[in-house]
């Protein structure tokens, strides 16, 4: 009798497995032909420059190789210029290279991946790091969406592998239409965007997002397109990128 109820524990779990793992499938599916409408092969050589925040970003991207830069002016009027590649990050002021701390580089790295990260979505959500699973189907403004989770392992997952994130993916153009998240850093919270003046430039798709929080207090990611449909969500800023130029490099090597 025990062993059997052990084959049947086995086989439940089991079953579940296979369940979990179909799941995981289709959630990588979908993601995956978003990323193809949004701009697929596209990414992997151009070089992608825009304007946030009074600051200059350029995306140089090659089949792996990667050069990402911030340039702006700061408080005291000396010009910084960041350069983030594969193998290390370096700031200039005034065109000299500074030295800093390993905390200073990871913090200025950080924040220049991030604004990289977010601008070019949904391109980095098949990095080998990040877990898929699509939790449910449901319906926002009229329009039929995929709710796919996203997490991230703690190996090669970055310095905010904890933060969690849910991606409404429309169900017949495969567009990313919604977004919300969860992070921990600051004190912690939870965020949706909703994507507005979308645009394609040479072959990439580009949206400008309106960033909320919740008014009802903190609420489950999967639910936050319940929020927006009941009016209950406050708008905190707008996230708009500006003069976005796209070059295709694909002849080109990375500058140094």
């Amino acid at each position: 009798m025990i062993q059997r109820k052990a084959f049947l524990g086995s086989l439940f779990l089991w079953f579940l497995s296979l369940v979990s793992c179909e799941v995981n499938r289709e959630g990588e599916e979908i993601i995956n032909r978003a990323i193809t409408v949004h701009g697929g092969e596209q990414y992997q050589h151009a070089r992608i420059s825009f304007d946030f925040r009074d600051r200059h970003y350029i995306a140089t991207r090659q089949y792996g190789q990667f050069k990402y830069e911030r340039i702006f002016t700061d408080s005291t009027g000396q010009n910084v210029h960041d350069i983030l590649t594969n193998e290390n990050f370096t700031r200039k002021i005034n065109q000299k290279e500074v030295a800093l701390s390993e905390e200073d580089q990871k913090k200025y790295s950080n924040s220049v991946n991030s604004v990289i990260y977010f601008a070019l979505l949904p391109f980095f959500l098949n990095d080998p790091a990040v877990n898929k699973e699509l939790l449910a189907e449901s319906a926002v403004k009229g329009e039929p969406y995929y709710k796919i989770k996203v997490t991230f392992n703690q190996e090669e997952g970055g310095k905010d592998y904890e933060d969690e994130f849910v991606y409404w993916i429309h169900q017949e153009n495969y567009t990313m239409d919604y977004l919300s998240y969860r992070y921990y850093t600051d004190g912690g919270g939870t965020r949706f965007r909703e994507a507005y003046n979308i645009r394609g430039i040479n072959g990439i798709r580009f949206a400008d997002y309106v960033n909320y929080e919740s008014a009802v207090g903190d609420f489950a990611l999967e639910n936050y397109d319940q929020l927006l449909e009941e009016d209950k969500l406050k708008e905190l800023s707008r996230i708009e990128l500006q003069n976005i130029k796209v070059e295709n490099i694909a002849v080109e090597n990375i500058p140094s």
